[in-house]
Protein backbone atom coordinates (compact mmCIF):
# COMPACT_ATOMS: atom_id res chain seq x y z
CA UNK A 1 0.00 0.00 0.00
CA UNK A 2 0.86 3.42 -0.55
CA UNK A 3 -0.01 7.07 -0.16
CA UNK A 4 -0.03 10.05 -2.21
CA UNK A 5 -1.59 13.42 -2.38
CA UNK A 6 -4.04 12.42 -5.67
CA UNK A 7 -4.38 9.32 -7.18
CA UNK A 8 -5.49 9.48 -10.83
CA UNK A 9 -7.83 6.60 -12.06
CA UNK A 10 -7.15 6.43 -16.23
CA UNK A 11 -4.25 8.13 -18.27
CA UNK A 12 -6.21 9.99 -21.01
CA UNK A 13 -5.17 13.71 -21.74
CA UNK A 14 -7.26 15.46 -19.57
CA UNK A 15 -5.89 13.23 -16.87
CA UNK A 16 -2.40 13.91 -17.69
CA UNK A 17 -2.76 17.84 -17.70
CA UNK A 18 -3.92 17.58 -14.40
CA UNK A 19 -0.70 15.00 -13.37
CA UNK A 20 1.12 17.94 -14.58
CA UNK A 21 -0.56 20.88 -13.05
CA UNK A 22 -0.84 18.92 -9.50
CA UNK A 23 2.82 17.67 -9.33
CA UNK A 24 4.10 21.03 -10.81
CA UNK A 25 2.31 22.53 -7.74
CA UNK A 26 4.57 19.81 -5.57
CA UNK A 27 1.64 17.77 -5.25
CA UNK A 28 2.53 14.06 -4.78
CA UNK A 29 0.54 12.28 -8.00
CA UNK A 30 0.21 8.39 -8.94
CA UNK A 31 -1.67 8.03 -12.27
CA UNK A 32 -2.95 4.74 -13.12
CA UNK A 33 -3.47 3.67 -16.94
CA UNK A 34 -4.55 0.23 -17.75
CA UNK A 35 -3.26 0.42 -21.18
CA UNK A 36 0.44 -0.09 -21.95
CA UNK A 37 1.07 3.71 -23.12
CA UNK A 38 -0.93 7.05 -21.67
CA UNK A 39 -3.12 9.12 -24.04
CA UNK A 40 -6.44 7.45 -23.95
CA UNK A 41 -8.25 8.64 -27.15
CA UNK A 42 -5.83 11.22 -28.02
CA UNK A 43 -2.72 9.01 -29.25
CA UNK A 44 -1.13 8.06 -32.98
CA UNK A 45 -0.78 4.82 -33.52
CA UNK A 46 0.41 2.58 -36.68
CA UNK A 47 -2.89 1.78 -38.04
CA UNK A 48 -1.35 -0.57 -40.99
CA UNK A 49 1.37 -3.33 -40.09
CA UNK A 50 4.67 -2.68 -42.32
CA UNK A 51 3.51 0.96 -43.08
CA UNK A 52 5.20 3.86 -41.58
CA UNK A 53 2.76 6.14 -40.82
CA UNK A 54 1.40 7.00 -37.81
CA UNK A 55 -2.38 8.19 -37.79
CA UNK A 56 -4.73 9.96 -35.33
CA UNK A 57 -6.56 7.01 -35.35
CA UNK A 58 -9.27 7.82 -32.87
CA UNK A 59 -9.55 11.63 -31.81
CA UNK A 60 -8.27 13.75 -35.01
CA UNK A 61 -8.56 17.86 -34.72
CA UNK A 62 -8.16 20.20 -31.80
CA UNK A 63 -10.07 22.77 -30.67
CA UNK A 64 -10.92 23.93 -27.64
CA UNK A 65 -7.26 22.93 -26.02
CA UNK A 66 -6.62 26.89 -24.40
CA UNK A 67 -3.82 28.31 -24.66
CA UNK A 68 -3.55 28.80 -21.03
CA UNK A 69 -3.11 25.09 -20.57
CA UNK A 70 -0.29 25.34 -23.12
CA UNK A 71 1.24 28.40 -21.86
CA UNK A 72 1.70 26.68 -18.20
CA UNK A 73 2.84 23.32 -19.10
CA UNK A 74 5.18 24.91 -21.13
CA UNK A 75 4.03 22.49 -23.95
CA UNK A 76 5.29 22.35 -27.36
CA UNK A 77 2.69 21.73 -29.14
CA UNK A 78 2.56 23.14 -33.12
CA UNK A 79 -1.35 23.92 -34.12
CA UNK A 80 -1.97 24.27 -37.45
CA UNK A 81 -4.38 26.10 -39.38
CA UNK A 82 -6.70 24.09 -42.16
CA UNK A 83 -6.26 25.82 -45.60
CA UNK A 84 -9.75 25.80 -46.20
CA UNK A 85 -13.27 25.59 -44.26
CA UNK A 86 -15.50 23.14 -45.97
CA UNK A 87 -16.17 22.09 -49.04
CA UNK A 88 -19.62 20.41 -49.56
CA UNK A 89 -20.76 18.36 -52.64
CA UNK A 90 -24.20 18.48 -54.06
CA UNK A 91 -25.80 15.13 -54.14
CA UNK A 92 -28.19 15.94 -56.45
CA UNK A 93 -25.63 17.22 -58.79
CA UNK A 94 -21.96 16.39 -57.49
CA UNK A 95 -20.45 18.70 -60.42
CA UNK A 96 -21.14 21.30 -58.14
CA UNK A 97 -20.47 22.21 -54.45
CA UNK A 98 -20.29 24.27 -52.19
CA UNK A 99 -16.51 25.56 -50.87
CA UNK A 100 -16.20 27.91 -48.23
CA UNK A 101 -12.82 29.62 -47.62
CA UNK A 102 -11.56 30.49 -44.07
CA UNK A 103 -12.51 33.86 -44.03
CA UNK A 104 -15.28 34.54 -45.79
CA UNK A 105 -17.86 33.07 -48.36
CA UNK A 106 -18.71 35.64 -50.68
CA UNK A 107 -21.99 35.37 -52.82
CA UNK A 108 -19.84 33.10 -55.51
CA UNK A 109 -19.72 30.56 -53.64
CA UNK A 110 -23.33 29.78 -52.95
CA UNK A 111 -24.52 30.72 -56.66
CA UNK A 112 -22.90 28.09 -57.83
CA UNK A 113 -25.55 25.43 -55.88
CA UNK A 114 -28.09 28.10 -56.88
CA UNK A 115 -28.20 29.79 -53.18
CA UNK A 116 -26.59 32.99 -53.52
CA UNK A 117 -29.06 34.46 -51.02
CA UNK A 118 -27.64 32.52 -48.31
CA UNK A 119 -24.03 34.56 -48.04
CA UNK A 120 -25.81 36.93 -46.07
CA UNK A 121 -27.29 35.00 -43.67
CA UNK A 122 -24.09 32.93 -43.38
CA UNK A 123 -21.67 35.92 -42.47
CA UNK A 124 -24.55 36.74 -40.23
CA UNK A 125 -24.70 33.23 -38.11
CA UNK A 126 -21.10 33.41 -38.20
CA UNK A 127 -20.77 36.81 -36.42
CA UNK A 128 -23.28 35.29 -33.97
CA UNK A 129 -21.62 32.39 -33.40
CA UNK A 130 -18.55 34.63 -33.15
CA UNK A 131 -20.29 36.52 -29.96
CA UNK A 132 -20.89 33.12 -28.17
CA UNK A 133 -17.09 32.13 -28.64
CA UNK A 134 -16.07 35.15 -27.49
CA UNK A 135 -18.64 35.59 -24.82
CA UNK A 136 -18.60 31.77 -22.95
CA UNK A 137 -14.61 30.00 -24.26
CA UNK A 138 -12.33 32.00 -21.61
CA UNK A 139 -14.78 31.28 -18.82
CA UNK A 140 -14.05 27.18 -19.31
CA UNK A 141 -10.71 27.81 -17.57
CA UNK A 142 -12.49 29.46 -14.51
CA UNK A 143 -14.86 28.31 -11.96
CA UNK A 144 -18.76 28.36 -13.23
CA UNK A 145 -20.42 31.19 -14.28
CA UNK A 146 -24.11 30.58 -13.54
CA UNK A 147 -26.63 30.98 -16.46
CA UNK A 148 -27.57 34.45 -15.82
CA UNK A 149 -23.85 35.55 -15.58
CA UNK A 150 -22.98 33.61 -18.59
CA UNK A 151 -26.37 35.06 -20.42
CA UNK A 152 -24.80 38.74 -19.07
CA UNK A 153 -21.92 37.72 -20.86
CA UNK A 154 -23.13 37.17 -23.95
CA UNK A 155 -25.05 40.40 -23.87
CA UNK A 156 -27.51 39.69 -26.72
CA UNK A 157 -31.19 38.19 -25.43
CA UNK A 158 -31.47 37.12 -29.40
CA UNK A 159 -28.08 34.83 -29.90
CA UNK A 160 -29.03 33.35 -26.10
CA UNK A 161 -32.61 32.40 -26.92
CA UNK A 162 -31.78 31.50 -30.53
CA UNK A 163 -28.35 29.18 -29.51
CA UNK A 164 -29.48 28.23 -25.71
CA UNK A 165 -32.99 28.33 -25.06
CA UNK A 166 -34.99 27.15 -28.39
CA UNK A 167 -34.25 24.53 -30.37
CA UNK A 168 -30.66 24.74 -32.68
CA UNK A 169 -33.10 23.70 -35.55
CA UNK A 170 -35.26 26.62 -35.16
CA UNK A 171 -32.80 29.00 -35.45
CA UNK A 172 -31.33 26.65 -38.24
CA UNK A 173 -34.98 26.18 -40.38
CA UNK A 174 -35.39 30.32 -40.07
CA UNK A 175 -32.50 31.99 -40.95
CA UNK A 176 -31.37 29.77 -44.05
CA UNK A 177 -33.24 28.41 -46.96
CA UNK A 178 -31.16 26.17 -49.23
CA UNK A 179 -31.19 22.52 -48.00
CA UNK A 180 -27.08 21.89 -48.21
CA UNK A 181 -26.70 24.93 -46.39
CA UNK A 182 -28.71 24.38 -43.45
CA UNK A 183 -27.11 20.24 -43.49
CA UNK A 184 -23.44 22.14 -43.37
CA UNK A 185 -24.61 24.19 -40.58
CA UNK A 186 -26.43 21.58 -38.53
CA UNK A 187 -23.49 19.01 -38.55
CA UNK A 188 -21.71 20.75 -35.82
CA UNK A 189 -24.91 19.95 -33.65
CA UNK A 190 -24.66 16.30 -34.19
CA UNK A 191 -20.73 14.92 -34.47
CA UNK A 192 -21.07 12.05 -31.69
CA UNK A 193 -24.39 13.20 -30.51
CA UNK A 194 -27.39 10.98 -31.50
CA UNK A 195 -30.44 13.64 -31.91
CA UNK A 196 -32.23 15.71 -34.08
CA UNK A 197 -31.97 19.23 -34.47
CA UNK A 198 -35.55 20.18 -32.92
CA UNK A 199 -35.53 18.18 -29.88
CA UNK A 200 -36.54 19.91 -27.03
CA UNK A 201 -33.80 17.96 -24.79
CA UNK A 202 -31.43 20.52 -26.60
CA UNK A 203 -28.60 17.95 -27.05
CA UNK A 204 -27.92 19.51 -30.18
CA UNK A 205 -27.37 22.86 -28.81
CA UNK A 206 -24.84 21.38 -26.49
CA UNK A 207 -23.07 19.78 -29.03
CA UNK A 208 -23.13 22.62 -31.42
CA UNK A 209 -22.08 24.82 -29.03
CA UNK A 210 -18.94 23.15 -28.15
CA UNK A 211 -18.13 23.07 -31.63
CA UNK A 212 -18.22 26.75 -32.37
CA UNK A 213 -16.60 28.07 -29.30
CA UNK A 214 -13.40 26.97 -29.26
CA UNK A 215 -10.38 29.21 -29.17
CA UNK A 216 -12.77 31.56 -29.07
CA UNK A 217 -13.13 31.74 -32.47
CA UNK A 218 -14.10 27.93 -33.58
CA UNK A 219 -11.53 27.06 -35.77
CA UNK A 220 -10.40 23.48 -35.56
CA UNK A 221 -6.55 22.90 -35.96
CA UNK A 222 -4.62 19.85 -37.27
CA UNK A 223 -2.03 19.06 -34.36
CA UNK A 224 1.87 18.55 -36.11
CA UNK A 225 2.96 15.56 -35.71
CA UNK A 226 -0.58 13.89 -34.85
CA UNK A 227 -2.53 13.43 -31.91
CA UNK A 228 -0.34 11.26 -29.95
CA UNK A 229 2.36 14.54 -30.62
CA UNK A 230 -0.36 16.33 -27.92
CA UNK A 231 -0.50 13.71 -24.93
CA UNK A 232 3.00 12.70 -25.44
CA UNK A 233 3.68 16.43 -24.65
CA UNK A 234 1.08 16.44 -21.79
CA UNK A 235 3.11 13.47 -20.13
CA UNK A 236 6.37 15.05 -20.67
CA UNK A 237 5.15 17.74 -18.67
CA UNK A 238 3.59 15.37 -16.10
CA UNK A 239 6.61 13.38 -15.88
CA UNK A 240 9.03 16.49 -15.55
CA UNK A 241 7.01 17.97 -12.82
CA UNK A 242 7.26 14.74 -10.91
CA UNK A 243 4.20 12.89 -11.26
CA UNK A 244 4.53 8.98 -11.19
CA UNK A 245 2.51 7.52 -14.67
CA UNK A 246 2.08 3.73 -14.27
CA UNK A 247 0.69 2.07 -17.03
CA UNK A 248 -0.22 -1.63 -17.31
CA UNK A 249 -1.87 -0.87 -14.06
CA UNK A 250 -5.90 -1.74 -14.00
CA UNK A 251 -8.20 -0.52 -11.84
CA UNK A 252 -10.63 -2.95 -10.23
CA UNK A 253 -12.13 -1.06 -7.54
CA UNK A 254 -12.55 2.68 -5.86
CA UNK A 255 -13.49 3.55 -2.40
CA UNK A 256 -15.33 6.86 -1.22
CA UNK A 257 -13.01 6.83 1.45
CA UNK A 258 -10.02 7.33 -1.04
CA UNK A 259 -8.33 3.58 -1.75
CA UNK A 260 -7.82 2.57 -5.04
CA UNK A 261 -7.22 -1.27 -5.81
CA UNK A 262 -5.24 -2.35 -9.03
CA UNK A 263 -3.32 -4.91 -10.57
CA UNK A 264 -0.04 -4.41 -12.28
CA UNK A 265 2.58 -6.98 -13.58
CA UNK A 266 0.38 -10.10 -12.04
CA UNK A 267 -0.08 -8.00 -8.68
CA UNK A 268 -2.88 -7.15 -6.41
CA UNK A 269 -1.68 -3.18 -5.20
CA UNK A 270 -3.62 -0.36 -3.16
CA UNK A 271 -3.01 3.02 -3.18
CA UNK A 272 -4.44 5.62 -1.13
CA UNK A 273 -5.06 9.30 -1.93
CA UNK A 274 -6.19 12.36 0.09
CA UNK A 275 -8.27 13.37 -3.43
CA UNK A 276 -8.81 10.53 -6.11
CA UNK A 277 -9.23 12.07 -9.51
CA UNK A 278 -11.43 9.94 -12.05
CA UNK A 279 -9.86 10.21 -15.96
CA UNK A 280 -12.60 7.29 -16.87
CA UNK A 281 -16.18 7.83 -18.21
CA UNK A 282 -18.79 8.43 -15.38
CA UNK A 283 -20.30 5.05 -16.19
CA UNK A 284 -17.09 3.57 -15.72
CA UNK A 285 -16.29 5.17 -12.40
CA UNK A 286 -20.13 4.38 -10.94
CA UNK A 287 -19.32 0.53 -11.51
CA UNK A 288 -15.64 1.18 -10.24
CA UNK A 289 -17.87 2.63 -6.31
CA UNK A 290 -20.23 0.06 -6.92
CA UNK A 291 -22.64 2.39 -7.30
CA UNK A 292 -26.20 1.12 -8.77
CA UNK A 293 -25.82 0.39 -12.42
CA UNK A 294 -27.45 3.40 -14.55
CA UNK A 295 -28.21 2.98 -18.24
CA UNK A 296 -25.02 3.11 -20.50
CA UNK A 297 -24.20 6.29 -22.57
CA UNK A 298 -24.52 6.00 -26.14
CA UNK A 299 -22.23 6.98 -28.68
CA UNK A 300 -23.35 7.29 -32.22
CA UNK A 301 -20.45 7.64 -34.66
CA UNK A 302 -18.19 4.89 -37.22
CA UNK A 303 -14.79 6.32 -37.47
CA UNK A 304 -12.65 5.26 -40.69
CA UNK A 305 -8.86 5.85 -41.73
CA UNK A 306 -7.46 5.45 -45.07
CA UNK A 307 -4.26 5.72 -46.47
CA UNK A 308 -4.22 6.20 -50.15
CA UNK A 309 -1.52 6.57 -52.64
CA UNK A 310 -3.34 10.11 -53.73
CA UNK A 311 -6.37 12.28 -53.21
CA UNK A 312 -9.04 11.42 -54.94
CA UNK A 313 -11.00 13.15 -58.09
CA UNK A 314 -13.76 14.86 -58.07
CA UNK A 315 -16.71 14.87 -59.91
CA UNK A 316 -16.70 18.68 -59.05
CA UNK A 317 -13.57 19.16 -62.16
CA UNK A 318 -13.72 23.32 -60.57
CA UNK A 319 -12.43 22.71 -57.51
CA UNK A 320 -9.23 21.38 -56.60
CA UNK A 321 -9.32 18.08 -54.69
CA UNK A 322 -6.41 19.84 -52.48
CA UNK A 323 -9.12 22.27 -51.67
CA UNK A 324 -11.56 20.12 -50.77
CA UNK A 325 -9.70 18.01 -48.43
CA UNK A 326 -8.53 20.93 -47.36
CA UNK A 327 -10.88 21.34 -44.71
CA UNK A 328 -13.83 19.58 -43.41
CA UNK A 329 -15.57 17.72 -46.64
CA UNK A 330 -19.07 16.79 -46.23
CA UNK A 331 -20.91 14.04 -48.05
CA UNK A 332 -24.66 13.14 -48.30
CA UNK A 333 -25.31 15.80 -45.36
CA UNK A 334 -27.78 17.63 -46.54
CA UNK A 335 -30.76 18.77 -43.73
CA UNK A 336 -33.21 16.06 -45.13
CA UNK A 337 -30.51 13.59 -45.36
CA UNK A 338 -29.37 14.41 -42.34
CA UNK A 339 -33.21 13.52 -40.60
CA UNK A 340 -34.02 11.03 -42.91
CA UNK A 341 -30.73 9.08 -41.37
CA UNK A 342 -31.96 9.86 -37.98
CA UNK A 343 -35.32 8.11 -38.81
CA UNK A 344 -33.11 5.25 -39.94
CA UNK A 345 -30.99 4.95 -37.12
CA UNK A 346 -33.88 5.25 -34.76
CA UNK A 347 -35.35 1.81 -36.10
CA UNK A 348 -31.77 -0.12 -36.09
CA UNK A 349 -31.33 0.43 -39.94
CA UNK A 350 -27.92 1.77 -41.54
CA UNK A 351 -28.85 5.08 -42.85
CA UNK A 352 -28.41 5.17 -46.80
CA UNK A 353 -26.61 6.97 -47.57
CA UNK A 354 -24.83 7.56 -44.52
CA UNK A 355 -23.62 11.11 -43.75
CA UNK A 356 -20.23 11.84 -43.56
CA UNK A 357 -17.46 14.44 -42.57
CA UNK A 358 -14.07 13.57 -43.74
CA UNK A 359 -10.44 15.83 -43.11
CA UNK A 360 -6.94 14.92 -44.48
CA UNK A 361 -4.54 15.22 -42.02
CA UNK A 362 -1.61 14.98 -44.35
CA UNK A 363 -2.26 18.26 -46.74
CA UNK A 364 -1.63 20.33 -43.14
CA UNK A 365 0.86 18.19 -42.21
CA UNK A 366 3.17 15.16 -43.57
CA UNK A 367 5.40 14.81 -40.50
CA UNK A 368 2.99 11.72 -39.63
CA UNK A 369 4.09 9.70 -42.80
CA UNK A 370 7.44 8.13 -42.65
CA UNK A 371 10.53 9.87 -45.02
CA UNK A 372 10.15 7.59 -47.69
CA UNK A 373 5.89 7.84 -47.77
CA UNK A 374 6.14 11.94 -47.41
CA UNK A 375 7.61 12.08 -50.36
CA UNK A 376 5.18 10.04 -52.42
CA UNK A 377 1.59 11.62 -53.17
CA UNK A 378 0.21 9.36 -50.29
CA UNK A 379 -2.31 11.08 -48.16
CA UNK A 380 -4.66 9.96 -45.16
CA UNK A 381 -8.51 9.92 -44.72
CA UNK A 382 -10.24 10.29 -41.71
CA UNK A 383 -13.78 9.99 -42.39
CA UNK A 384 -16.46 10.43 -39.15
CA UNK A 385 -20.11 8.71 -40.24
CA UNK A 386 -22.90 10.24 -38.49
CA UNK A 387 -26.21 8.91 -37.27
CA UNK A 388 -24.59 5.12 -35.98
CA UNK A 389 -25.51 4.93 -32.98
CA UNK A 390 -24.55 1.88 -30.62
CA UNK A 391 -28.12 1.15 -30.35
CA UNK A 392 -27.44 -0.71 -33.89
CA UNK A 393 -25.64 -3.69 -32.15
CA UNK A 394 -29.27 -4.60 -31.03
CA UNK A 395 -30.00 -5.53 -34.21
CA UNK A 396 -26.40 -6.60 -35.74
CA UNK A 397 -23.55 -9.00 -34.91
CA UNK A 398 -20.53 -6.60 -34.15
CA UNK A 399 -18.48 -7.77 -37.34
CA UNK A 400 -21.19 -7.96 -39.55
CA UNK A 401 -22.34 -4.26 -38.84
CA UNK A 402 -18.26 -3.21 -38.73
CA UNK A 403 -18.42 -4.57 -42.19
CA UNK A 404 -22.04 -3.16 -43.26
CA UNK A 405 -20.77 0.20 -42.27
CA UNK A 406 -17.50 0.23 -43.74
CA UNK A 407 -19.38 -0.61 -46.88
CA UNK A 408 -21.78 2.09 -46.29
CA UNK A 409 -18.73 5.04 -45.86
CA UNK A 410 -17.77 3.56 -49.29
CA UNK A 411 -20.98 3.65 -51.45
CA UNK A 412 -21.18 7.42 -49.47
CA UNK A 413 -17.99 8.42 -50.65
CA UNK A 414 -17.81 7.10 -54.17
CA UNK A 415 -21.05 9.19 -54.85
CA UNK A 416 -19.22 12.05 -54.87
CA UNK A 417 -16.29 10.86 -56.53
CA UNK A 418 -14.67 10.31 -59.75
CA UNK A 419 -13.35 7.09 -59.33
CA UNK A 420 -13.87 4.43 -56.44
CA UNK A 421 -11.96 4.93 -53.20
CA UNK A 422 -10.68 1.64 -52.92
CA UNK A 423 -9.21 1.92 -56.36
CA UNK A 424 -6.80 4.59 -54.68
CA UNK A 425 -5.92 2.43 -50.83
CA UNK A 426 -2.40 1.08 -50.20
CA UNK A 427 -1.48 -2.27 -48.80
CA UNK A 428 0.13 -3.11 -46.34
CA UNK A 429 2.77 -5.60 -45.09
CA UNK A 430 0.20 -8.86 -45.73
CA UNK A 431 -1.56 -6.90 -48.82
CA UNK A 432 -4.43 -6.37 -47.65
CA UNK A 433 -5.71 -2.49 -47.92
CA UNK A 434 -4.84 0.19 -45.75
CA UNK A 435 -8.42 0.97 -44.17
CA UNK A 436 -9.72 0.34 -40.57
CA UNK A 437 -13.31 0.96 -39.25
CA UNK A 438 -13.82 1.53 -35.46
CA UNK A 439 -17.59 1.11 -34.40
CA UNK A 440 -19.01 2.22 -30.83
CA UNK A 441 -18.21 -1.18 -29.86
CA UNK A 442 -14.77 -1.24 -30.77
CA UNK A 443 -14.30 2.26 -29.14
CA UNK A 444 -15.97 1.01 -26.30
CA UNK A 445 -13.89 -2.17 -26.52
CA UNK A 446 -10.24 -0.30 -26.68
CA UNK A 447 -11.01 2.92 -25.06
CA UNK A 448 -13.23 1.81 -22.09
CA UNK A 449 -15.61 4.76 -23.57
CA UNK A 450 -19.26 3.00 -22.61
CA UNK A 451 -21.37 2.71 -25.32
CA UNK A 452 -18.62 3.96 -27.70
CA UNK A 453 -20.01 7.71 -26.63
CA UNK A 454 -16.83 9.97 -27.32
CA UNK A 455 -17.24 12.37 -24.84
CA UNK A 456 -18.13 10.06 -22.03
CA UNK A 457 -21.43 10.49 -21.87
CA UNK A 458 -24.23 13.69 -22.43
CA UNK A 459 -22.63 16.80 -22.88
CA UNK A 460 -23.41 19.17 -20.00
CA UNK A 461 -24.07 23.39 -20.77
CA UNK A 462 -20.71 25.33 -19.67
CA UNK A 463 -22.39 27.39 -16.85
CA UNK A 464 -24.39 26.07 -13.87
CA UNK A 465 -28.04 26.46 -13.26
CA UNK A 466 -28.82 29.97 -11.20
CA UNK A 467 -30.06 27.70 -8.26
CA UNK A 468 -27.22 25.32 -8.05
CA UNK A 469 -25.27 24.83 -4.98
CA UNK A 470 -21.60 25.79 -5.49
CA UNK A 471 -20.25 25.62 -2.12
CA UNK A 472 -17.34 23.43 -2.61
CA UNK A 473 -14.20 23.59 -4.73
CA UNK A 474 -15.41 20.34 -6.52
CA UNK A 475 -18.83 22.41 -7.13
CA UNK A 476 -17.23 25.83 -8.46
CA UNK A 477 -15.09 23.96 -11.26
CA UNK A 478 -17.41 21.05 -11.94
CA UNK A 479 -15.82 18.28 -11.49
CA UNK A 480 -17.87 16.79 -8.31
CA UNK A 481 -19.28 13.85 -8.01
CA UNK A 482 -21.10 11.97 -5.08
CA UNK A 483 -18.78 11.42 -3.02
CA UNK A 484 -16.17 14.36 -1.63
CA UNK A 485 -13.38 12.33 -1.80
CA UNK A 486 -13.45 11.47 -5.90
CA UNK A 487 -13.34 14.36 -8.44
CA UNK A 488 -14.16 13.79 -12.16
CA UNK A 489 -10.86 14.96 -14.40
CA UNK A 490 -12.03 13.40 -17.55
CA UNK A 491 -14.26 14.60 -20.34
CA UNK A 492 -16.96 13.60 -18.16
CA UNK A 493 -16.89 17.13 -16.12
CA UNK A 494 -19.01 19.95 -16.99
CA UNK A 495 -17.18 21.22 -19.79
CA UNK A 496 -15.49 17.90 -20.37
CA UNK A 497 -15.80 17.01 -24.02
CA UNK A 498 -13.20 16.72 -26.90
CA UNK A 499 -9.05 17.06 -26.84
CA UNK A 500 -9.26 20.14 -24.54
CA UNK A 501 -7.70 19.27 -21.35
CA UNK A 502 -10.27 21.64 -19.62
CA UNK A 503 -11.53 18.23 -17.16
CA UNK A 504 -7.87 18.17 -16.00
CA UNK A 505 -7.49 21.46 -15.55
CA UNK A 506 -10.63 22.69 -13.60
CA UNK A 507 -10.05 19.08 -11.15
CA UNK A 508 -6.37 20.20 -10.40
CA UNK A 509 -7.76 23.62 -9.92
CA UNK A 510 -10.49 22.38 -7.28
CA UNK A 511 -7.58 20.32 -5.47
CA UNK A 512 -5.43 22.80 -5.05
CA UNK A 513 -8.22 25.28 -3.74
CA UNK A 514 -9.25 22.34 -1.53
CA UNK A 515 -5.79 20.95 -0.03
Amino acid sequence: MTHHDVVIVGGGHNALTAAAYLALAGRDVLLLERDDHVGGAAISAEAFTGVDARLSRYSYLVSLLPKRIIDDLGLRIDLVRRAHSSYTPDPEDPARGLLIERDAAGGGAFARIDAADEAGAWSAFGNDTARLAESLFPTLTEPLPTRSEARRLVGDDRIWSEFIERPIGEAIESRFSNDLVRGVVATDALIGTFTDPNDGALDANRCFLYHVIGGGTGDWDVPVGGMGAVSGELARAARLAGARLETGAEVTSVSPDGSVSYRHDGVDHVATGTVILSGVAPHVLDRLVGAPEQPKPEGAQVKVNLLLSRLPRLRDTSVDPAAAFGGTFHVNETYSQLAAAHAAASVGTIPTPLPLEIYCHTLSDRSILGPELAETSAQTLTVFGLHTPDRLLDTHDPDELRAALQAAVIASLDAVLAEPIESLLLTDAAGAPTIETKTTRDIELALAMPGGNIFHGPLSWPFADDDAALTTPAERWGVATAHPRILVCGSGAVRGGAVSGIGGHNAAMAVLESL
